[in-house]
């Protein structure tokens, strides 16, 4: 089967399921848009959608589908059945290869320098060759003459400055080539199958052509030439016959021949490579020539293998026990080079030019050669050109043809490995690597020794110790796979494996390859094995030269074995290899400063420790080596610890002899410290600075150790471990004694401050050093008894007597005050009792003598007296027995003080306290003469007329007394008194107002007011006064404290008194507050409540004033208090006769009650009294709890009071309040058992009740109360309460919030008290009747319930059209009962409500059924509650027309459009049927013929359609469904902004009973009721003759609805937030057309822009058209006036809908007809336009008309975020976007708006329209393709 689409190459489908599946995917490519079409992979051309296989649409497959990947399959192939196709019918073809190609792309993968020469020395080394020669043959130059001279030196200078090379000639010794050995040579990729060998990939030979274009190989007689015929590689074989030769020669003509011979640089690394070449290899000897100058010349030498002892504690086996160690021998070698001078003068040569960049071209050319392989060049020659600048300037003089040999030494431990491989891996090694895995592999290690090292001499700067550089590193080893490649080891050494399996270019490890790289792994472990056995076999051979361990532990000589560095390329090889060595044993040996030592018993030495010998520690030059770091960072190799020291010191004394510890001085279990002690505390006191040692831990070393003390010619052992301070030679000299738990000074006098304190010693102090003197008593140290003794001690004291702390000076006072430590003339005595030198009163005094050098602030601190003893003056000078002075006169009290004067500062502390208790100085008399009593100064005031006014003691002085004078100073720290106390004072004023002493208590107060604040009295005023002292009103005599008197006379009203009113302006200095504490007046006034209204509004009047400070708390305990007077007898006209009881304020009301004044308590005492009532708790009127509280209490008086009216609007205001009302559930549960509910029942009005309402005539409505279970709710069910309403106690109907109130209270519905039982009639035969009246009902529900509040209804509309059916029966008659009454109904009805099931309801309704009967029980089932009014108003709704409902005022207008679209849809689509149908059967019959033409056969037409399905007649168009008029559904408003977006639909007739614009054919109509049967069965029977006739399917689908209001504003919202600015500078498209299907008529105009940006203008970017030939600078210039305009009106639009600024864009086009468009949502509006139309408005004022006419263009780019092309749905979005602005829009343009007409109110001077007319052509050939341009 072939298909052509759009006219291409047909694609061709040989699997027949294909026939079946194609024509639905082209089907369903014709209804999609070009942009889903090439989302899934099909592509556009020449208008028709073609199928295009496409590398990003990889098919998600189907197991139903071979072709799932299009659209609509499945997701999964079957495999199988493509295979089995494939083999049925697939065609074989060979695979080919341009082998030139492939070899060069092999030859990529060879970037290491000189690989050609390194795979043909491999290739002699796996012939077991031991010699091979390098021969470069050199052609002359073409530019300098060869010199004419026969001297060898200078022709080889020529040939390596300007020869070029000709060919490269290897050659080896080794075995001849084989036939397979030959066959092998020419086929790619077939590597050798010897297990042994290393090549394994069959490329290596290969690398000969990246230097020649036509190698040859010759070995034997045997010859083969390699040509080339295009890109296709030949070879020639044959036998030469021109030479015998058992060699093999590799001769490789040089494909670029001018290039140079290698010298310099190019020529050292040459070597360099050579030498390295000769490592691991089995060659001998290397040579190199130039012509036939012979240039390097290598030779290994190596004696026999010598076996290595392997450590039974070292596991041979490898971690996954794939290889294990059998052996390992150690081969000592020895590598000669012998190196032509020419080396050394070419490098010198470029080196003494200065041309160091003239290597560059040179090393690309060579490059070419041999890969591009110098990657390390620049690595590996700086060293030997800096080494070599120092040649000469005659370098050109130089003989280069000498010869110069070097030799170096080094070993080679090779391990014997067994391998023991699983059948999976060794099937993986065969397929890789085209061999079996080896059974036995060697892994070679090596090293360079101490000894090889030294025999080298490779630190000597010459060519040979660079050249032996890669031989033996001494830094980072690496991995060899034959060859040296960029793998490094980690180790100081080189590891041969020549069974790994590298990657293709031999440069690195395979470790990614599954299974290789288990095998590769496990032979790096049993490398890291061989690595420790080396480590061993090391260890063991130092052991034996212990004399050489010294001078290896000072050099470097272990670097051989390190693990120094992270290996490169890839870390991960290191870490096999180290694991592998640290996991086979954990026995391992290190070198020590004692030897070589296990490494858990060696250390790291953290200081000097030369103190401790017998240690083993690690040498300071190897703490820097690779391998010590690795053992201390895993923790195995530690420092030095405590543990450690304390071990040795322990042990070294247990092994020494008797002698030895007594000529040491050995003590107990310890060590004693000679010479070593100082080394100890430095060490540990450096342990302790570095923070690495503990207190305790230096503590557990001081505890082993002990010190000697040399005194006084006898040895004193000192146990350190008893040792607590140490002694500062500063405070206390080290000649004197200390206690036996400090340590002496010699010890320590190299330590610091921290030292010490490390080492836990604290400073011996002063005093503890004093107390301890003072406690020994021994001989000439004994301090109380020898003067020259405590002579120096004081001095040591007064020395450190100021830097005392006052705490410590206190200790030291104490301890030495009562102690006889002062030498005086009389002896030693205690410090009170001694004198200074300066007390000179009396001869017989101790004075203080022999302390010269003793401070007086010490002496004067210890007690040392300067002045006489207070007893003793007051004894001798002043007493009874008192001594007459030199004069033989006494002293008066004035003397005494005068000479306290003189001494004062010297007077000790107890003889001043002793001066002030003792009575010294007498008080004025009254009669003027000193009186003999004597008083204690603080017991006596100055004298002072004030102070003689109050009655108080005065001092008697002679003279004037003067306050300031010493004298006056001195009395007043005696305590002379200046003024009395404020409780003196207050006792003294209440003392006078006692004894009715008035000017003294008038004169105390005036006292206290004008001493207030000089006297200190400000200070004491608020304290707790007890005694009375202030006068108060109302009486003279009584006196009140000042915290029971206040100055407000308000106050007085709740019984508090008040201060007299001459002192109220003093009442802060009497201490008298002006209100009393608020807690006192509620006291007062719960306590005296008022009498009558009077004094409440008195009382309650004051309270209003300090409502400020009444807290909650307060308004607690006033508002349960019963404070408010209520008049029992309130008709009364005298109130001081009317009785009163007493309310609490939250239990009355304020004002004069209305209709409730008989029932609470209402009260007014005026405006003032009324404020504290209310916040006490008072309201205006009771609360609906309150009420409801009375009602369940007293409901009968309720209603006696009020009538039924009021009573039922207080039930109303009640029911209200429910939702506060429930959280009180006792009072809920009062209100569901008392009865005060109203509720009416229908009687005769013949009986007599007061509460009757006549109904009708004859009948009566009688009202009384109830309990709400006794009432029932008849709003929702009327009908029946017409049958038994006089059996209800009905609720009131007035109000649902009061139905709700019964109802939460427990009151039934009546519809759940009645029992219906109904019996149909059969089934009408003719059901178009109900179906019509079910198409009513379903289409005017939404209209009855538009404005019901959404917690009323029921069931929405939506539901009704899902679960609501009408069928019509030939008869209805209902059975009705009333639970718990024997009564009974039997009615027949026209229509009623049944319901099916759990969500289906069927309304019945007989032929001349009435729309009363169906609009009461169809709104019982809309409504939660249904009234009268509701059905009336839903009969008219069913009943009346369409246009009569709109002229009512009802909004009928989306049902009149669904009737037209419906119309209009029906039509358009069936036109749009019958156009598809005809063209796809015009396109199945071209292509059946296609077909038919492919595949030879005729076939024979289907009568069928290609790509019919079942019912294809009712398939929907894309796009059909919305059937919208053009414009959407916010046309009119737009309208009336003079934009009108669409053409007017033209009416559409069509068959039926409908009409164009939504009239129904015919008028519903009441019938007359079917009388039906007259005794009905109780149960509900069913119809059984007819089945209710279905709808029958019309042959088109009914339109898809609009969207709802909720789902198109979240369109809207959408489209505002997608907004996004446009941040690139430029903005390019191609023009498009594309037809919108839904619009018949209009195409898409998408033009091309091609606009730059330039520049900014009010956060808008502006860009221009660049055929505007304009710079942006100048452009920006000229109209920065109109863009500000232009962007001050997008400003404007853009809040309107709230769109970022950002995004809104300026453009100016050239010449187009666009005004905006939106590019991936970023809105561009054009300045041309704006210009030309509104440029002028907006200058003169005038916004109005352009906000408008830009708002919607906006609109419009807006609504093309969502929806890019103009089809209903995108109308639908910028309508809805106007809509919603409209005002907002109105009220920026500050313009009135449109007038109902349609009409703009100021007609724009051009219109514009939202898209173009289908004649536009000019459009479609704009440029520019932008979804959804907006076009003028």
């Amino acid at each position: 089967m072939s298909v052509y689409l759009a006219r291409g190459p047909a694609l061709k489908f040989r699997n027949p399921r294909i026939s079946s599946a194609l024509p639905h995917i082209l089907s369903d490519c014709r209804r999609c848009r070009p942009s889903q079409l090439v989302e899934h992979g099909i592509r556009l051309k020449s208008g028709k959608p073609a199928v295009r296989r496409s590398q990003e649409s990889k098919p998600p497959v189907t197991s139903n589908s071979l072709f799932s990947w299009l659209p609509g399959m499945g997701s999964k192939v079957d495999y199988n059945a493509l295979r089995a196709q494939a083999v049925e019918t697939g065609d074989d073809e060979a695979v080919t290869v341009n082998t030139r190609d492939l070899i060069d792309k092999i030859l990529s993968r060879y970037a290491r320098e000189w690989s050609t020469l390194r795979e043909l020395i491999q290739n002699a080394a796996d012939a077991a060759a031991t010699r091979v020669a390098i021969k470069i043959e050199t052609g002359p130059s073409l530019k300098v003459p060869s010199p004419q001279t026969a001297d060898p030196s200078t022709r080889l200078k020529h040939v390596l400055q300007h020869h070029t090379v000709d060919k490269w000639i290897v050659e080896n010794n080794g075995q001849k080539f084989r036939p397979e050995d030959w066959s092998r040579l020419k086929e790619i990729a077939k590597g050798n199958p010897d297990e042994t060998k290393i090549g394994a990939f069959g490329v290596g030979f290969y690398s000969v052509f990246s230097i020649s274009e036509n190698p040859f190989v010759t070995s034997g007689s045997e010859a083969l030439e390699f040509y080339w015929k295009g890109d296709a590689l030949f070879t020639r074989r044959f036998q030469h016959g021109l030479f015998q030769s058992t060699d093999t020669t590799f001769i490789l003509p040089m494909r670029d021949t001018t290039s140079p011979v290698p010298h310099g640089e190019e020529l050292y690394t040459l070597c360099r490579f050579l030498t390295s070449s000769m490592t691991f290899v089995g060659l001998e000897s290397i040579e190199l020539y130039v012509d036939e100058w012979k240039i390097l010349h290598l030779q290994k030498s190596i004696p026999g293998p010598v076996n290595v002892d392997i450590p039974n504690s070292i596991s041979r086996n490898t971690a996954d026990g794939l290889m294990r160690i059998e052996k390992v021998t150690q081969e000592a070698t020895q590598l000669e080079v012998e190196w032509m001078a020419a080396l050394q003068w070419s490098i010198s040569l470029r080196s003494s030019r200065g041309i160091d960049a003239a290597f560059e071209p040179a090393k690309k050319k060579l490059t070419s050669f041999f890969n591009k392989g110098l990657k390390s060049l620049s690595q590996t020659s700086e060293k030997p050109m800096q080494d070599t600048k120092r040649a000469a300037p005659n370098v050109l003089a130089e003989d280069v043809t000498t010869t110069s040999r070097q030799k170096t030494f080094f070993h080679v431990n090779r391990a014997t490995i067994q391998t023991s491989v699983g059948r999976n891996l060794s099937s993986e090694f065969q397929r890789s690597r085209k061999k079996a895995p080896p059974k036995a592999t060697t892994v070679s290690f090596l090293s360079q020794s101490y000894d090889e090292r030294a025999a080298s001499s490779i630190d000597k700067p010459t060519v040979a110790s660079k050249l032996f550089e890669s031989v033996a590193p001494t830094t980072n080893g690496h991995v060899y796979i034959g060859f040296q490649t960029s793998q490094t080891t980690g180790l100081g050494a080189h590891l041969s494996i020549p069974s790994i399996v590298p990657t293709v270019e031999r440069e690195q490890i395979d470790l990614t390859s599954n299974y290789i790289n288990k095998w590769n792994i496990e032979l790096l472990r049993a490398a890291g094995i061989l690595a420790r056995i080396s480590w061993s076999s090391t260890m063991a051979d130092l052991r034996r030269q212990q004399s050489k361990l010294a001078s290896m532990t000072q050099g470097k000589a272990l670097t051989a074995e390190e693990l120094e560095k992270p290996t490169t390329p890839r870390d991960d090889v290191g870490e096999y290899i180290e694991q592998a060595f640290w996991r086979c044993s954990k026995e391992f040996e290190i070198l020590s400063s004692r030897g070589i030592a296990p490494y858990k018993n060696v250390r790291i030495a953290t200081g000097d420790m030369s103190f401790i010998e017998e240690l083993p520690l690690i040498p300071e030059p190897l703490l820097k080596a690779g391998l010590i770091k690795a053992l201390r960072g895993g923790g195995d190799l530690t420092e030095v610890q405590t543990e450690d020291i304390v071990w040795i010191l322990e042990n070294s004394s247990r092994t020494r002899t008797p002698g030895e510890m007594a000529s040491s001085g050995i003590h107990v279990a310890g060590i004693v410290l000679t010479l070593m002690q100082q080394q100890l505390l430095a060490y540990l006191a450096g342990r302790a600075r570095a923070n690495t040692v503990t207190k305790g831990e230096i503590r557990s070393v001081l505890n082993v150790a002990v010190a000697t003390d040399e005194e006084e010619g006898a040895t004193r052992v000192i146990a350190l471990s008893q040792i607590k301070d140490f002694m500062d030679p500063n405070k206390i000299p080290p000649e004197m004694p200390v206690p036996p738990d400090t340590i002496p000074f010699k010890y320590t006098k190299t330590l610091s401050k921290f030292d010490t304190d490390a080492l836990g010693f604290e400073e011996l102090s002063v005093f503890k050093w004093l107390q301890w003197l003072v406690e020994v008593r021994n001989g000439k140290h004994e301090i109380e008894t020898s003067p020259t003794f405590a002579s120096n001690v004081l001095k040591v004291l007064s020395k450190n007597w100021s830097g005392q702390s006052a705490e410590s000076k206190t200790a030291v006072i104490n301890l030495l005050e009562n102690r006889t430590i002062i030498p005086t003339k009389m002896g030693m005595r205690i410090p009170s009792d001694s004198y200074f030198s300066s007390v000179k009163l009396f001869d017989d005094l101790p004075v203080i003598q022999d302390l010269p050098n003793v401070k007086e602030p010490l002496l004067a601190a210890l007690g040392v007296r300067k002045t006489l003893e207070i007893g003793v003056v007051l004894e001798r000078l002043v007493g009874g027995s008192a001594q007459p002075d030199k004069s033989g006169s006494k002293w008066s009290h004035v003397d005494l003080i005068r000479y306290l004067v003189s001494v004062w500062a010297d007077v000790p502390e107890r003889d001043r306290k002793r001066l002030k208790t003792t009575p010294i100085c007498p008080a004025e008399a009254s009669s003027g003469k000193p009186a003999e009593q004597r008083y204690r100064v603080l017991e006596l005031y100055e004298p002072h007329d004030s102070l003689r006014r109050l009655g108080l003691p005065t001092l008697q002085w002679p003279g004037m007394y003067q306050p300031q004078s010493r004298e006056g100073k001195l009395l007043r720290t005696l305590g002379l008194r200046d003024a009395p106390t404020y409780t003196d004072l207050i006792n003294i004023i209440a003392a006078a107002g006692q004894s009715a002493k008035t000017s003294l208590r008038d004169y105390g107060l005036r006292y206290l007011i004008e001493n207030y604040q000089s006297k200190g009295y400000d200070a004491s005023v608020n304290a707790d006064v007890k005694t009375p002292f202030l006068p108060v009103q109302g009486s003279e005599d009584k006196l009140s404290t000042p915290s029971e008197c206040y100055t407000n006379e308000r106050a007085a009203i709740l019984g508090f008194e008040l201060l007299k009113s001459h002192l109220h302006q003093y009442a802060p200095q009497l201490g008298v507050q002006s209100e009393p504490p608020v807690e006192r007046c509620i006291r007062s006034l719960i306590r005296n409540p008022p009498q009558n209204k009077r004094q409440a509004r008195e009382m309650f009047g004051y309270m209003t004033s300090r409502l400020g400070v009444i807290t909650n708390s307060h308004v607690d305990t006033l508002g349960s208090a019963k404070i408010v007077p209520v008049r029992v007898d309130k008709d009364a006209a005298d109130e001081k006769e009317t009785r009163a009881r007493y309310s609490t304020p939250r239990m009355c009301f304020l004002g004069d009650g209305g209709d409730f004044v008989n029932i609470f308590d209402f009260v007014d005492f005026g405006p003032e009294a009324n404020m504290f009532l209310l916040r006490c708790g008072s309201k205006h009127e009771p609360s609906a709890s309150e009420i409801a509280h009375l009602l369940t209490q007293r409901p009968a008086k309720f209603l006696k009071e009020l009538d039924v009216t009021k009573y039922m609007d207080i039930l109303v205001q009640v029911s209200k309040a429910w939702d506060t009302l429930k959280k009180d559930k006792s009072l809920i549960e009062a209100m569901k058992q008392a009865p005060f509910l109203l509720a009416s029942k229908e009687v005769s009005s013949d009986g007599a009740n007061t509460n009757l309402e006549d109904e009708e005539e004859g009948a009566a409505k009688v009202w009384q109360l109830a309990k709400a279970s006794d009432i029932i709710i008849i709003g929702d069910d009327i009908i029946n309460y017409q049958l038994f309403k006089s059996y209800v106690l009905a609720a009131p109907q007035q109000d649902e919030t009061l139905e709700d109130f019964y109802i939460h209270l427990g009151a039934p519905t009546l519809g759940s008290l009645i029992e219906e039982r109904q019996k149909f009639g059969e089934f009408t035969s003719d059901q178009s009747a109900a179906l019509k009246l079910q198409s009513i009902i379903h289409e005017r529900a939404r209209l009855y319930l538009h404005q019901t509040p959404r917690d009323s209804i029921r069931h929405d509309a939506k539901w009704v059209e899902k679960n609501l059916t009408v069928q019509a029966v030939r008869s209805i008659v209902v059975r009705t009962s009333l639970k718990g009454h024997d009564v009974k109904h039997t009615q027949s009805r026209t229509a009623t409500l049944h319901r099916e099931g759990s969500h289906s309801w069927v309304i019945y309704v007989t032929n001349n059924y009435e729309i009363w009967d169906v609009s009461q029980v169809l709104s019982n089932l809309l409504l939660r509650r249904s009234k009268p009014g509701d059905a009336m108003m839903l009969e008219t709704i069913l009943r009346s027309e369409l246009r009569s409902l709109q002229r009512k005022g009802l909004n009928v207008d989306k049902i009149l459009r669904q009737k037209e679209r419906e119309a209009k849809i029906a039509q358009e689509m069936h036109q749009q049927q019958l156009e598809r149908e005809q063209r796809v059967r015009i396109e199945r019959e071209a292509l059946q013929r296609e077909i038919e033409a492919q595949r030879g056969t005729d076939v024979q037409p289907k009568d069928s359609m290609p790509g019919d399905f079942p019912g294809s007649s009712d398939i929907k168009e894309h796009g059909a469904e919305e059937s919208q008029e053009s414009g959407g559904f916010f046309a009119d408003t737009l309208k009336k902004w003079g934009f009108d977006l669409g053409r007017k639909p033209q009416p559409i007739t069509t068959n039926g009973d409908h009409e164009v614009n939504g009239q129904h054919s015919r008028t519903l109509h009441d019938g007359s009721k079917d009388p039906g049967s007259s005794d009905p069965e109780p149960e509900v029977q069913r119809p059984a003759q007819h089945q209710p006739p279905q709808e029958m399917p019309t042959s088109t689908q009914p339109p898809t609805k609009p969207p709802t209001p909720q789902e198109l504003n979240n369109e809207l919202q959408k489209a505002i937030r997608s907004s996004r600015p446009h941040t690139s500078s430029t903005l390019r498209s191609q023009p498009s057309v594309h037809k919108v299907e839904e619009m018949h008529t209009t195409c898409d105009t998408k033009p091309g822009m091609n606009i730059l940006y330039a520049g900014d203008m009010s956060c808008m970017r502006v860009f221009i058209d660049d055929e505007l030939q304009i710079s942006p600078d100048k452009f920006m210039t000229a109209n920065r006036e109109g863009l500000k305009n232009f962007a001050s009106v997008l400003h404007d639009c853009a809040a309107v809908y709230n769109v970022p600024r950002e995004s809104v864009h300026i453009f100016c086009d050239a010449e187009s007809s666009t005004v905006a468009f939106n590019r991936a949502h970023s809105l561009f509006f054009n300045y041309r336009v704006f210009r030309n139309e509104h440029l002028a408005m907006v200058e003169a004022g005038n916004k109005d008309e352009p906000v408008r006419k830009w708002a919607v263009h906006m609109a419009h780019e807006l609504a093309h975020n969502i929806e890019p092309d103009h089809n209903i749905h995108f109308h639908n979005i910028m309508g809805g976007l106007f809509a919603n602005h409209v005002h907002p829009i109105a009220r920026i343009a500050r313009a009135r708006p449109p007038s109902s007409t349609g009409a703009p109110a100021q007609p724009p001077p051009r219109q514009s329209t939202s898209r173009p007319s289908s004649s536009s052509s000019k459009t479609a050939t704009t440029r520019g393709t932008f979804a959804g341009t907006f076009k003028r």
